[in-house]
């Protein structure tokens, strides 16, 4: 993703039309979707209140992407797990971690991108959703089936005992924050 300097504002109207400032046309979420593609900084306002509204249209590109079929990318076991983070003691933690494990997914991507053209992302896929679901799974505090972590069995998946160490980090966070809201 080329990634461009300038942060385009996008005035999105009582009548949902979307209307770009820097281009001064009206765009349409398929557009705005392709920015983020493309790398472009952009944010999303109420054009009569100027409110900050770019997280509710990011979702709702989400929510248009996972309806017109084929292949989705939200497992429902994923989703309903998320759902169930909302109002729960760990909900602040979630959103850095969605964002740091999406860092890594993108890190590991462009490793393996660079070393070797594109032609083994769906092991490191599967490598990084069973990390994903690891980290859920603690989230939600079950574990994993068998009761030990996924491991890809190479020095690039984590070892069951940092697996363990950070469940039981996990634990004594969620403990404190537990205490914290009595």
């Amino acid at each position: 993703m080329s990634k461009s300097s300038a942060k385009v504002t996008i005035k999105k109207y009582a009548n949902r039309r979307l209307y770009d400032t820097e281009s001064s046309a009206y765009i349409t979420l398929d557009r705005l979707a392709q920015m983020v593609r493309e790398g472009r900084e952009f944010e999303v306002v109420d054009a009569k209140s100027g409110e900050d509204i770019t997280r509710q249209v990011l979702t709702q590109i989400i929510v248009d992407e996972e309806a017109r079929g084929g292949t989705t990318m939200l497992p429902i076991n994923f989703l309903k797990q998320l759902i169930g983070l909302y109002g729960n003691s760990m909900q602040t933690f979630v959103p850095q971690y969605l964002e740091a494990a999406m860092d890594a997914f993108q890190r590991n991507q462009t490793a393996a991108r660079d070393a070797f053209g594109g032609g083994v992302f769906t092991e490191m896929a599967k490598k990084n959703m069973a990390m994903f679901e690891d980290a859920s799974r603690a989230f939600a505090g079950k574990a994993a089936p068998g009761g030990k972590a996924a491991s890809g069995g190479n020095a690039q998946s984590r070892a069951p005992s940092d697996v363990e160490q950070l469940r039981a980090e996990l634990a004594a966070l969620q403990a404190k924050v537990d205490k914290l809201s009595r």
